[in-house]
């Protein structure tokens, strides 16, 4: 009826009940409701009044304003464009490493009939102040009409992170989003995109940057004024000719600042095996249950490590990762903090991973490991660094940042459905649907170090802030999303001590997930900062001013600044220019170059496996390959169970060598969380047969049964294939 209430549909599947919009967790079967608020990209959009519900059928979107929209049945797939649209919204795909600026694809929303249908562009996380219990949302404040109230640091630091987007986003030919006031959207200590803009034949260049913020400069902070004057002057005139020069130069007024600001940094780690796990494979640094303040102490370092599931030995390789990493960082450290290069601590960090790395993967070969027997670990550390904090990861250890405004993953995973978006064949929620998607496609000690890509990045900290690390065991089914207003928030405010926030995480991972072993590190930032009494002013004597290699009208110039993003996609288009040589080196070139090949060829052929588990290539109906040993604990859709004996599924009898492949698998928070599965006889006769039996059954049942099941390798021959 028209003037029944509107309600949000419980995402659980085998639930699906209506509930109140204000409700948090669902009234039937306590599964959280995700309130997935979403901006719809176009000008003079018109979608009714608000509460009007909208979907081409579906009755899927609720209008809270004009271009703001709820989904109300977040247990389904949104609408995907064709793979042919997808050249419109690759931009997006290909920075989803900068989502914490830029907001990602959700799907799409057909309104109209027929010739006159129109396809509208739907964004999730857009820059949005949301209120949960009257369900509102607006969009966060211009970065103009905020400017004036912010302190002489934040100013700088918002202008700090527009100079790291400028260049991915001039590669992709969308900087002319920097440049329009409308986009840009401050939340909190973020500089957040409403949407892309994307450049015209011309694309925009930094001088033009400079005279955009020119319109900034009348309401800087007085002691601040004559720097911004001078950067602006700088860009405009052409002797900031780079975002890496002006990167460094807006670095020079930041740690001139920062000795306004006094900063306490509080670490604590905490690990636990989990309900189901009869040893830990996690590691920490500091050892767990530690506690460190900085100051008084001189460094501050936390590091959690994830042994890969799977594979042998995968406590040995976390454990021997976090030493390696201590050692490398000890030596890192020892120079004073004015004294550190932030591009060069990057590049060191990066390096220190990798020798972890090649540690493991050494221990490895001396001890014989090849294949699945071969172990390995991810990574996700932080270092804290004056006003500044340090994060680098492998694998799918991640790290969040609290503030008091909202929570933020700023890692982005090392798997194939991230990599998937990255490379734009697949939106990422699109991605995730596919098998595999959740497949590491590197850690630490699978292979040499030449293979391996961490990821490093730096972040101002200007106010008070948790960072949060952990291992997959607390961040699965989205447990960090939805628990961190409630359990990490308070510590902010001082009503919480870590202590405490640690142990309910960790209690959170065990009872909500506890399917795997669970280790987090928080670290929490206490700033306060007081405007300085002296005017600062911007310095360019000591840039490397190299316009041939470093100008602002070139968009594939200048990358090296953002090589700390090893997700990101270079430009294609990019030519090296080579001298002239002789037709006789090359030809020598040539064949040297073809032995080595050849040697490098037959030497793969004794080399074991890495953990990447496809190509880069849009997915196909094919589960990719895997190397990963195959049990029950790590079961994935599209695997196959085999029956070793006559055993009984749902009440239903079934013979040995019955073989079933492992269709769908929910997890049922009526059940403990164990998982739901869906399974599909295969027919030794007719393994296409679309009659197949379907059987459902409850993880617990499978796990009842013992050796009386085993799990097929992917190397193994089965009638479901």
């Amino acid at each position: 009826m028209e003037n029944d209430p509107v309600t949000l549909c419980c995402p659980n599947e085998y639930c699906q009940s209506a509930n109140p919009l204000t409700h948090k967790f669902c009234q039937q079967c306590s599964t959280p409701l995700p309130k997935r608020y979403l901006w719809a990209v176009g000008n003079d959009l018109n979608f009714g009044d608000p509460g009007s519900i909208l979907g081409d059928g579906s009755n899927r979107y609720l209008v809270i304003n004009k271009s703001i929209l709820l989904d109300i049945k977040p247990g389904l797939l949104p609408q995907i464009p064709e793979l042919d649209d997808l050249e419109k919204i690759r931009p997006y795909l290909k920075l989803i490493p900068y989502r914490l600026h830029i907001p990602q694809v959700y799907g799409i929303l057909n309104l109209g009939n027929g010739q006159s249908k129109t396809e509208i562009l739907l964004l999730e996380r857009p820059p949005l102040i949301t209120d949960a219990t009257i369900t509102q949302a607006n969009l966060c404040s211009s970065l103009d009409t905020v400017w004036s109230a912010a302190s002489s640091i934040r100013q700088i630091h918002w202008l700090w992170q527009l100079a790291n987007l400028w260049q991915p986003l001039a590669i992709e030919g969308v900087a002319s989003s920097l440049l329009d006031s409308y986009v840009l959207r401050v939340e909190g200590v973020l500089i957040r995109l409403m949407e892309l803009r994307f450049d015209g034949e011309t694309p925009p260049t930094l001088s033009q940057l400079g005279e955009f913020w020119l319109k900034l400069l009348k309401n800087a902070k007085p002691n601040i004024a004559p720097f911004i004057q001078q950067v602006c002057e700088f860009l405009i005139q052409g002797e900031i000719n780079s975002s890496e020069q002006l990167i460094k130069v807006l670095d020079q007024g930041l740690s001139q600042l920062e000795k306004s600001q006094t900063t306490t940094i509080t670490i604590y780690t905490k690990t636990d095996s989990g309900p189901s796990r009869p040893r830990n494979e996690d590691a920490c640094y500091p050892a767990a249950d530690t506690l460190i303040t900085k100051p008084p102490q001189h460094n501050a370092l936390a590091v959690v490590c994830d042994g890969i599931g799977g594979h042998e030995g995968g406590n040995v390789a976390s454990n021997l990762a976090i030493e390696t990493i201590q050692q490398q960082i000890k030596e890192l450290t020892s120079v004073a903090d004015d004294n550190i290069d932030p591009s060069m601590l990057l590049s060191d960090l990066e390096r220190a991973v990798a020798t972890a790395n090649d540690k493991i993967s050494q221990r490895n070969d001396s001890e014989h490991r090849q294949g699945r027997q071969r172990m390995g670990t991810t990574i996700v550390m932080a270092l804290p660094i004056a006003h500044e904090i340090y994060i680098t990861h492998v694998g799918d250890s991640r790290a969040y940042w609290i503030t008091r405004h909202s929570c933020h993953q700023v890692t982005l995973d090392d798997d194939v459905a991230s990599r998937e978006v990255r490379l734009g064949y697949a939106l990422y929620r699109e991605a995730l649907q596919h098998s595999g998607s959740g497949s590491l496609v590197q850690a630490l000690g699978m292979s040499k170090s030449t293979s391996l890509h961490p990821t490093s990045q730096r972040f101002i900290i200007d106010e008070d802030a948790v960072f949060l690390l952990t291992s997959d065991g607390l961040s699965d089914f989205d447990r960090v999303e939805e628990s961190w207003e409630t359990e990490i928030l308070p510590l902010l405010s001082g009503k919480i001590s870590i202590e405490n926030v640690a142990q309910r995480l960790i209690e959170i991972a065990n009872t909500k997930n506890g399917h795997d072993n669970v280790t987090i590190a928080l670290v929490h930032y206490n700033v306060k900062y007081s405007e300085p009494d002296i005017r600062i002013t911007a310095d360019i004597s000591n840039l490397l001013a190299d316009t041939e290699l470093y100008s602002s009208d070139d968009p594939n110039n200048g990358e090296s600044f953002i090589n700390n993003q090893k997700t990101q996609v270079i430009s294609e288009n990019k030519t090296i220019k080579l001298p002239q040589i002789p037709l006789q080196l090359f030809v020598i070139l040539g064949l040297t170059l073809l032995s080595g090949l050849l040697g490098y060829w037959f030497k793969l052929q004794f080399k074991s496996p890495t953990i990447i588990i496809s190509s880069p290539t849009p997915f196909s109906s094919q589960p990719p390959p895997s190397t990963i040993q195959r049990t029950l604990d790590n079961l994935s859709p599209n695997w196959v169970i085999q029956a070793n004996s006559s055993i009984t599924l749902n009440n239903q009898p079934f013979s040995a060598e019955s073989f079933f492949q492992v269709i769908e698998k929910k997890t049922n928070p009526n059940n403990g969380n164990n998982p739901d599965l869906r399974l599909r006889l295969c027919e030794k006769s007719n393994p296409a047969l679309e009659t197949s039996k379907i059987v459902q059954v409850n993880f617990s049942e499978l796990q009842d049964l013992g050796k009386g099941i085993s799990i097929l390798q992917s190397n193994q021959p089965s009638p479901c294939q």
